[in-house]
């Protein structure tokens, strides 16, 4: 059935006028919301959202019920900006609004005076349009430079010597972002960034549900659902919020990285780009633990700021690198199957230190140094899921009689196997990994390679990313001043193991 596309045809359809004029967004929002749950369907409301189920989620259902407007507060890397976007699913498929309105006015109750004009000179012949849930989302970024024209608008005199009109008509408005979203959802993000004075504006929209264009006497009683997103660093690094605006937000709600290590494994694959166009990909569960490990250890680490917080993009974007190099080994060996290695992980450094703000004694050690003992420890407690209490003591004798291997991220995984099987008892040692020898060498090479950082990571022997060290050797630290010599290009880097 077609959509009524004149005022006339829309008072005879399921748009009722009587609807149209009492129910406001925060309503729609509210009714939505409890046809949903009345459904015991909570769950889609914000699709993609793992984690919050019985954090956030709770909390925002009761500002929407409550017609709150409401902030969400939370380190980088919470997806908040997400759960705002989130939002429009709980908005009717279509909105009708009278053609050409720059506010998109509402067909029964129109407030600026153009519609009111063609709707008093056309009557039922008035047309209409309509308006999707993602259309009537709004979104602004806050920055210093936002000035109270861009949010709110002003006279525009090009418009008013264009029109023929008087600098003090309506007609020579120039509507800002906020009563562009009339009728809809709109979100400011990182609001602290917002000037004071700038924030004093969202004052009598928030609390008399109105606007004032500057220089225009005439007040718009706008429509609006106003959510906000701030980091809580915001607060003392760059600005803040304005005492009287938080008064005038109904529910702050914070935000948290997963709980548990499962949690971030499900939102990194779920967010990373693993499924390539190239190659058979196989992804060991070890790898996704040791690669989500490490943004939980960077985010307990002291040389790391914890007011800055460790984003969850971090794994992912190091996710993507891993696969990325055992794409690019494949690609060089003639290999058809891609299994990452802790080679790999490695060599993925540069999507991780980018994202780690530093404490003093961490910029002293340097961001590489950082990422490695990150890694380092994220091996060391995967490495304890699977294999605590296992028996090694005949792999770390093999390195104590002087055995020694060498490994290179960019080896084939057929030689690095038969490298391998030379270690005595590790090719046996792969079961609790899922792993038999009856695997293709890809993923035993993986495995192996697993274990033996496992061992280097608790100290029973020793590696060295340029020199030979004994088995159970402390790896002394390198000077400060070579370390980025030392480090350069560690795709291309070779580790032994003795």
């Amino acid at each position: 059935m077609s959509l009524p596309r004149t005022l006339g045809e829309l008072r005879r359809s399921k748009f009722s006028e009587e609807r149209l004029r009492q129910r406001r967004v925060k309503d729609e929002l509210r009714d939505n919301l409890i046809a949903r749950l009345g459904q015991h369907d909570d769950t889609s409301i914000f699709p993609g959202i793992i984690g919050y189920d019985d954090t956030v989620v709770p909390q925002i259902v009761n500002a929407i019920l409550s017609r709150h407007n409401f902030i969400l507060l939370g380190l980088r890397g919470q997806a908040k900006s997400r759960i705002l976007r989130a939002l429009t699913t709980l908005l009717d498929p279509e909105t009708p609004y009278i053609v050409g309105c720059e506010i998109r006015d509402n067909p029964y109750t129109p407030i600026c005076r153009r519609c009111r004009e063609e709707a008093a000179k056309l009557g039922d012949a008035t047309p209409i349009s309509y308006l999707s849930a993602d259309d009537r989302y709004v979104e602004k970024l806050a920055t210093p430079d936002v000035t109270i024209a861009d949010l709110i608008g002003d006279i525009d005199p090009i418009k008013a010597a264009r029109g023929g009109h008087e600098l003090s008509s309506e007609l020579t408005v120039h509507y800002g972002l906020l009563p562009r979203a009339n009728r809809g959802i709109f979100a400011i993000n990182e609001l602290p960034d917002l000037a004071g004075k700038i924030q004093v504006g969202l004052f009598n929209i928030m609390q008399e549900g109105d606007v004032q264009i500057k220089g225009y006497p005439i007040r718009l009683p706008l429509d609006v659902a106003i959510v906000f997103s701030a980091n809580p660093e915001d607060y003392t690094a760059r600005g803040k919020i304005i005492t009287p605006l938080k008064d005038r937000i109904g529910s702050e709600i914070r935000t948290h990285y997963p709980a548990t290590v499962d949690e971030g494994i499900a939102i990194t694959a779920q967010e990373a780009w693993t499924r390539r166009n190239g190659h058979a990909m196989h992804l060991p569960a070890y790898m996704q633990q040791v690669i989500e490990r490490i943004a939980f250890s960077a985010r307990e680490d002291k040389k790391i700021d914890k007011r800055s917080g460790v984003s969850q993009r971090l794994p992912i974007t190091a996710l993507e690198n891993v696969i990325s190099n055992a794409e690019r080994r494949a690609l060089r060996n003639g290999e058809n199957l891609v299994v990452p290695r802790v080679s790999d992980v490695y060599a993925a450094l540069p999507a991780i230190t980018g994202k780690l703000e530093l404490e003093y004694e961490g910029e002293m050690k340097g961001a590489d140094y950082v990422g490695r003992e990150l890694i380092r420890a994220a091996i060391a407690k995967t490495y304890d899921e699977y294999f605590t209490g296992a028996n090694m003591q005949q792999i770390v004798q093999w390195f104590d009689l002087g055995g020694e291997i060498q490994l290179s991220d960019s080896v084939s995984a057929c030689e690095a196997l038969e490298n391998l099987k030379g270690i005595q008892g590790l090719i046996e040692k792969l079961g609790p990994l899922g792993i038999s020898q009856k695997d293709g060498p890809e993923r035993q090479v993986s495995a192996a390679e697993f274990i033996l950082e496992g061992l280097h990571a608790h100290k029973r022997i020793g590696r060295n990313e340029e020199r030979v060290f004994k088995a159970g050797e402390k790896k002394p630290e390198p000077p400060r001043e070579k370390s980025f010599e030392m480090e350069d290009r560690p795709y291309r880097q070779r580790r032994q193991f003795n």
